[in-house]
């Protein structure tokens, strides 16, 4: 009789330190599902983390909003429109803008030193699935968290601003229906010349006569001396009339730059832009402190680079560092800004204006994008790189 001898089969030999580890089961460095949800809910466990990111992105811009709608509800005389589009530029360009890119780099600081700092590094290493995998997993499951959030605020700000702007523009202290066109506006004018002289600007001398607030007959608008009045001097109705329509005709371009409300185009623009800020940060954060194994030190980087260093290089004009100032991702956004917002503390008119703020270091839109681009890139190869050859 024969007998068969037990083989035992070899036991799977580890990857030397540094090599990443073996590869998964499926024999791809590409993460799987399973693993992806697995670090989306190690994020979204983290109740403080997640209680600011909702604080930031939906809270602020609701509380402002809802406090402003309940004034102009109460008090309608004293408190304008809680909407419109000088609202919604303030809000998306000075909060959303900016806080997004800081809480979306914190969450992105927290996913690439949670495994380190909660001592779980080694468990994944052992699993024998691949470190490259592990860490491109934390990518779409971080992005799975801000992009929503991100999306809410907005869409928040968005609704407010269009369902509760005002109806009538405030153009130098004068109350102008919205979307005339030149004609229009110069019909306009004529019927109502007292505020049209009064309040609008205009760089010629007034040469009518017509009552204002605040006594005098009408004041100087042009080279004449800042208040100088212009007393007892008979005016026609055909003469008061002509002057309204000068007025109005020097003012119509800048008129054309007021808005209501946001259009649907500059909405969808403004979103994609605040969403992409939001995409750099977080991928920014997560390379960084992967590369420096902890947290607290990138966050506070983070936030001096967009609080601190990216307004002051943006419009630092020093020649022999020019392209080096063109380098920072925060002027390749700000330059990829829809319509002219007012990003970085700069204004850029209407939705028709142009990318950016005058005031901002010159950069093409090209420049910008492959800055971006390089960055992206970029931090994600340092955060993998430092993550396969840590020690376990």
């Amino acid at each position: 009789m024969t007998t068969v001898s037990q083989v035992s089969a070899p036991l799977p030999t580890p990857a030397p330190s540094g090599m990443g580890g073996p590869r998964d089961h499926r024999g791809s460095f590409v993460p799987t599902m399973g693993m992806i949800a697995t670090r989306f809910m190690e994020l979204r466990k983290r109740r403080g983390l997640m209680v600011a990111l909702v604080l930031v992105n939906i809270g602020i811009p609701v509380v402002f909003l809802g406090v402003r709608l309940v004034l102009h509800a109460s008090a309608p005389k004293s408190y304008g429109p809680a909407g419109g589009y000088n609202i919604y530029t303030g809000l998306t360009a000075g909060v959303l803008y900016i806080f997004g890119f800081i809480v979306a780099a914190t969450l992105g600081c927290t996913a690439g030193s949670i495994d380190l700092t909660e001592g779980m590094f080694r468990h994944l290493v052992v699993t024998g699935r691949s470190r490259l995998a592990l860490y491109l997993a934390r990518i779409p499951a971080g992005l799975a968290i801000i992009v929503p959030l991100v999306a809410l605020g907005f869409t928040v700000v968005c609704a407010v601003c269009v369902f509760a702007a005002p109806t009538r523009i405030n153009y130098d202290g004068a109350s102008v229906p919205a979307h005339l066109s030149l004609s229009g506006f110069e019909t306009w004018a004529g019927n109502n010349p007292d505020p049209v002289i009064c309040d609008l600007p205009y760089d010629q001398p007034i040469t009518v006569s017509v009552p204002c607030p605040g006594g005098g007959q009408v004041v100087i608008n042009g080279p004449g001396p800042s208040g100088a009045t212009v007393q007892n001097v008979p005016s026609s109705p055909s003469d008061i009339k002509a002057q309204a329509i000068q007025v109005a005709q020097e003012d119509y371009p800048g008129y054309k730059m007021l808005f209501l409300y946001p259009s649907d185009s500059l909405m969808i623009e403004t979103g994609l832009w605040i969403e992409l800020e939001a995409t750099v940060g977080f991928i920014v954060g997560l390379g960084l402190a992967s590369l420096l194994g902890q947290r607290t030190v990138p966050v506070i980087l983070m936030i001096v680079l967009e609080i601190v260093l990216t307004p002051i290089l943006s419009r630092a004009h020093l020649p022999h560092l020019a392209n080096l100032q063109r380098a920072v991702v925060g002027l390749a956004t700000a330059h990829l800004a829809p319509g002219g917002l007012p990003v970085l503390g700069g204004g850029g008119g209407g939705p028709g204006g142009g990318h950016g703020s005058p005031a901002l270091l010159p950069e093409s839109t090209t420049v910008a994008v492959c800055v971006i681009l390089a960055w992206l890139v970029g931090w994600t190869i340092l955060g993998a790189w430092r993550m396969m050859n840590r020690d376990a």
